[in-house]
């Protein structure tokens, strides 16, 4: 791996996954504490309608999908306050839209050919200095943001009623974690993809939740998860001249069954064991009387 950091796409790749891991990290661990995680999937998927609008209109790609990804994120984070029995209908109702508005979109467009699979699992190959340091300015807001609204976010996630009652203002928050969520998802989408995206926001967070005792340190620690499957897909990428993105997803995805395997076999042995020794003392009382 560290002869092809000799190459300037290769030190922007894994400089692009890295900046994702980190935000996806922190945004991550609130989309899976709150149990937004099809929402997330959802604003992934309706981002593609303001990918076609961008090119359709002709307007800069962060203009049209932005804009487009916030509308939906808004209607989306309404529905889930307003109607959450319906919530999930309407947010894959919107997801089908979205995607299929991006697609006509790009046909209608007359002489402009647009690879959709590059934004499905992204081009982090490709990515130019700008991307990067558009993502490191995303990052610090980001990062300031969960900052100074750290402990009212805490609260709400795990306790609405008692943040309520405590004055936080829960509503506002709530669209702001979207509206955050939404930036997020647009930013990171046009380098790494859309898969790619929502394996960073969920998986990494899905793991730490299992072992973090807090939510600050269940954001780094699933920052830190990225950042190991963001280096070893890449490396496995380039030894075998494989699709980064989905090399990346490949070894997330594999971590993450054999983590669940690990949980279970886990879980099993701790449940036998009382019963394992509690058979074995009565086995030796029946054997030695002077133990009865």
């Amino acid at each position: 791996m560290l002869d092809a950091l000799q190459f300037e796409f290769m030190r922007n790749a894994l400089t692009a996954g890295l900046l994702a891991s980190v935000i996806c990290g922190i945004m991550g661990s609130l989309v899976v504490v709150n149990r937004i995680v099809f929402l997330s999937g959802g604003i992934a998927h309706a981002a593609y309608g303001g990918i076609g609008l961008a090119f359709y209109m002709g307007w800069p790609y962060l203009a049209g999908t932005l804009g487009f990804s916030l509308v939906a994120a808004m209607v989306m984070a309404t529905v889930t306050l307003r109607a959450k029995h319906r919530a999930d209908t309407i947010i894959g109702v919107l997801w089908a839209l979205g995607m299929a508005i991006g697609i006509i979109l790009i046909d209608l467009k007359p002489g402009y050919n647009v690879d959709l699979m590059s934004y499905l699992f992204g081009s982090i190959l490709t990515v130019p200095d700008n991307d990067l340091w558009i993502m490191v300015a995303m990052g610090i807001i980001i990062l300031a943001l969960v900052t100074v609204y750290y402990h009212d976010l805490l609260a709400i996630s795990y306790d609405e009623e008692f943040a309520r009652i405590r004055g936080v203002p829960v509503t506002l928050l709530y669209f702001l974690l979207i509206a955050m969520l939404a930036v997020t998802v647009v930013m990171v989408i046009q380098v790494v993809g859309l898969i790619l995206v929502i394996a960073l926001l969920t998986i990494p967070p899905f793991i730490m939740e299992q072992y973090a005792r807090s939510l600050l340190v269940m954001m780094i620690g699933s920052s830190l998860l990225g950042m190991v499957f963001t280096i070893t897909g890449l490396w496995i990428s380039y030894a075998f001249d494989l699709t980064s993105g989905a090399s990346i997803i490949l070894v997330a995805g594999s971590f993450f069954f054999l983590n669940l395997m690990a949980q279970r076999l886990f879980h099993r042995f701790h449940s036998t064991r009382p019963k394992r020794v509690a058979q074995t003392c009565e086995a030796e009382s029946i054997l030695d009387p002077r133990r009865s």
